[in-house]
């Protein structure tokens, strides 16, 4: 773009969203917050950041923005981990920030839905449910600054996917604007719909490249009577599958979570947190969080648990367990979960894996995996957890102490993913469960995705977004026209 082309346009923006929320370099503003990658490891540099009110506001942005030929990076609470959702280094993109989108349209208590801006936090969406008697069950550690538009982007998990799924799951519409500044009103709420291709699908886990999520519809749950957690002691990863079915036996459709964690991984929480009291970790080599959630009265799902822990004790697959008593004593044991990429942090720079295999696999992936890792690069500290009612793990690795961290990620992130992903590909799995591809594992896409779902998947992008406007670099590589 030319400087009287780029003047033209950020008058055109701050004629349609007001001078104030159009912010850039020139006008001293401070975009770090904005160009600046949730975990610290990339900064790009934004042509500028403007902060849309509506989505007829996003509509006409992204039509000036067409018309100058200028890339639009769509961005939420930027909590992404694939740097995803933050400008290259050109200072050509525009960042559309769409944060200040973030009401409450409607909770329709008859229909059982919720519709929200795409700027709506999180942790926003839970309390208003929670105050009408209902649950929105998506739960993320970052839900007190992530957006429903961004985990929508990424088709976020967390941890009840085992019982109510992914964001693609939970819901029901969306309200999209196009590439070309349409708006696109799917927020129907209905839950049969039959007629043609489900749109709605495209958009969900597209990272912003096909069009901008500006509202969504999604399906809420009556409060459940009863919620129990408990914190187990297991001997072997295989135990952790052991006990899983027998959850899944005793509990059916109680069963709302299931976190395993290696011995490594509560020992950083341990050592970074010590006000935290984390049972069992120096005596096992894994541990279990788990959560049934009951519509029945708590004793009779404490009943349940019980019957659960028993058989899980008498089959030898659980060593030791508490249950906690009270609301605050679940949220602590929930805490210690939470925590571990915390304490990973506090730590110092590590190598994410964000990975699914079949859960009935996850045993014979980790051992390999472990015995290649340990073998090519000595010293290397694993840290595996996450979401084993998916077959999701965390699946990280931390630099050998003493060594210089920022060296060993330059050194042997690339040679190392190598290692992981190509168990992950003998393993029918997936190099991104739920954290998406970004800008950081573009390159990795082609090597373990089919050539006929990328040609299909460049297809759609090329049909949606022609001239490659909307969040280029992420997700996929495509040519500029």
């Amino acid at each position: 773009m030319t400087t009287a082309s780029t003047s033209g346009l950020m008058a055109q923006l701050r004629d349609i969203v007001g001078k104030d929320y159009v912010l850039t370099q020139d006008d001293g503003a401070d975009l770090r917050a904005w160009e600046l990658d949730w975990r610290g490891r990339e900064r790009g540099r934004a042509l500028a950041v403007v902060r849309p009110a509506s989505t007829r506001e996003v509509a006409e942005v992204v039509k000036a923005c067409a018309a100058a030929r200028a890339a639009i990076v769509p961005q939420g609470g930027n909590t992404g981990m694939v740097v995803g959702s933050t400008p290259d280094t050109s200072g050509t993109q525009v960042v559309l920030s769409l944060t200040r989108l973030n009401k409450v349209r409607q909770l329709d208590p008859g229909n059982m839905t919720i519709t929200v801006d795409a700027g709506c936090v999180l942790q926003t969406l839970q309390e208003e449910c929670e105050k009408a008697g209902f649950l929105f069950p998506l739960s993320l550690a970052s839900e007190g600054s992530c957006t429903i538009g961004g985990n929508l982007g990424t088709n976020a998990g967390g941890t009840q996917v085992v019982r109510y799924g992914n964001t693609r799951e939970l819901c029901l519409g969306l309200e999209v604007v196009t590439a070309q500044g349409e708006i696109w009103d799917g927020l129907l709420g209905l839950r049969k719909d039959n007629t043609g291709y489900d749109l709605r699908h495209l958009f969900i886990g597209s990272e912003g490249t096909l069009g901008i999520i500006t509202g969504a519809t999604m399906k809420i749950y009556p409060l459940p009577k009863s919620q129990l957690t408990a914190f187990a002691a297991l001997p072997s990863l295989e135990a952790a599958v052991q006990l899983l079915g027998l959850a899944h036996e005793h509990l059916s459709a109680g069963l709302t979570g299931f976190e395993v964690m290696g011995q490594f991984a509560l020992s950083l929480v341990n050592k970074h947190f010590p006000q935290q009291r984390v049972p069992f970790w120096q005596e096992s080599p894994w541990c279990v969080v788990l959560e049934n959630s009951d519509n029945e009265s708590e004793e009779h799902a404490r009943a349940q648990f019980e019957r659960l822990l028993e058989a899980a004790m008498e089959a030898g697959c659980v060593t030791d367990a508490v249950v906690a008593e009270n609301l605050s004593q679940a949220k602590a044991l929930w805490h210690i979960r939470e925590s571990i990429p915390l304490a990973q942090a506090q730590e110092g720079l590590n190598i994410k894996h964000d990975i699914s295999i079949n859960v009935s696999r996850i045993p014979a992936f980790v051992a390999e995996t472990n015995a290649l890792l340990e073998q090519q690069f000595p010293g290397a500290r694993l840290v595996t957890y996450g979401h084993l009612g998916d077959g999701n793990l965390h699946y990280n690795v931390q630099a050998p102490e003493g060594v210089d961290q920022k060296r060993f990620l330059a050194e042997q992130e690339a040679p190392m993913n190598q290692v992981v992903y190509a168990v992950v590909d003998r393993y029918r799995g997936s190099i991104s469960a739920e954290h998406g591809i970004g800008s950081l594992k573009i390159d990795k896409l082609p090597e373990h995705k089919s050539p006929v779902a990328l040609g299909l998947m460049r297809n759609i992008k090329q049909a949606l977004d022609p001239l490659n406007l909307m969040n280029p670099g992420k997700l996929l590589h495509t040519e500029n026209p």
